[in-house]
């Protein structure tokens, strides 16, 4: 099964659900009754309400000047709307050697076994590829890393557990250089004892970085489970608090989530979304592609 056929597949609930009742929807027309039932499909999606009426105004007023009334019509514009909303994707900035992405998120999000697909798809792509296990605090994490890193094939660095995150990425950084590594990923601890230690660890990790290689291309990745609905949100509101966030991963799109989280968080944050992941397997998780996304939904 191709990729596309398995993002469909994990937004089969959304598309079965909400957004593939739109078409039959806008067989009666695109009135402000049909609109209504529209809002609260799209909220019930997790769409959001922000989102949501975005979306109805532009659809709103493009149905009324192009005098719309066909479904395939509505439907079409419809796509263009959620496209326009979702930006134009670009390729993470990786374009010096080396170059680092930080990944943050709670725990149980999926953030390890993300680090270690994004890994995969990088040596893919060509590219020599370090992990840093600076996730010192939750038990069986760096072992855990470890685990991932020999089963896709990319050199870790890492201490014992409780070691100094910062001083993990400085022994990383200097590996990267040494063995000349084109990518570092540094997983990091996804919860600390409260927000402000977070923040004081991210911004010692930052600070090993901006002194150890202070040209490099830099990325922020943070790791959401999209199966979490709203509170996905809401701790990207947190993250984002805590750190300059350069992109989104969205993981556990594999049948349970309801697809239009994306198009919240992209209304409220405008972050653009980089990875999407629909499954277990190493693979299964690709950069993310706003047609095809849009397609799998309403198709």
């Amino acid at each position: 099964m191709g990729f596309f056929e398995k993002l469909k597949n994990g937004l089969f609930k959304s598309r079965n659900s909400f957004f593939g009742k739109i078409k039959s929807l806008f067989t009666r027309g695109v009135d402000e009754d049909t609109l209504e039932e529209l809002e609260e499909m799209l909220i019930c999606a997790d769409v959001g309400y922000e989102a949501t009426e975005a979306i109805l105004d532009k659809l709103r007023d493009y149905t009324k000047e192009n005098k719309i009334k066909d479904p395939d019509e509505a439907i079409a514009a419809l796509k263009t709307i959620l496209l326009d909303m979702l930006g134009e994707t670009k390729p993470l900035k990786l374009d010096t050697t080396p170059s680092v992405i930080l990944v943050i998120g709670v725990n149980g999000v999926g953030k390890t076994t993300s680090i270690a697909k994004i890994a995969n798809v990088l040596k893919r792509e060509g590219k020599r590829v370090m992990l840093a296990a600076a996730d010192t605090f939750r038990a069986g994490a760096i072992d855990q890393l470890g685990v991932w890193a020999d089963r896709v094939g990319v050199e870790i660095i890492r201490q014992h557990e409780g070691s100094d995150p910062a001083a993990v990425v400085y022994d990383a950084v200097q590996a990267a250089k040494k063995r000349g590594s084109d990518v570092l990923i540094v997983d990091t601890a996804g919860r600390l004892h409260n927000k402000k230690n977070l923040m004081n660890e991210l911004a010692k990790i930052n600070r090993v970085i901006d002194r150890e290689l202070p040209e490099a291309a830099r990325e922020t990745l943070l790791v959401l489970d999209s199966t979490t609905g709203q509170n996905a949100v809401n701790q990207a509101v947190e993250f984002k608090n805590a750190a300059t966030i350069t992109g989104l991963v969205l993981t556990k799109l594999d049948g349970t989530a309801k697809g239009g989280i994306i198009f919240s968080i992209k209304e409220k944050l405008n972050i653009p979304v980089r990875y999407v992941g629909v499954g277990e397997a190493v693979d299964d998780l690709q950069p993310f592609d706003p047609v095809d996304y849009v397609n799998a939904l309403l198709d």
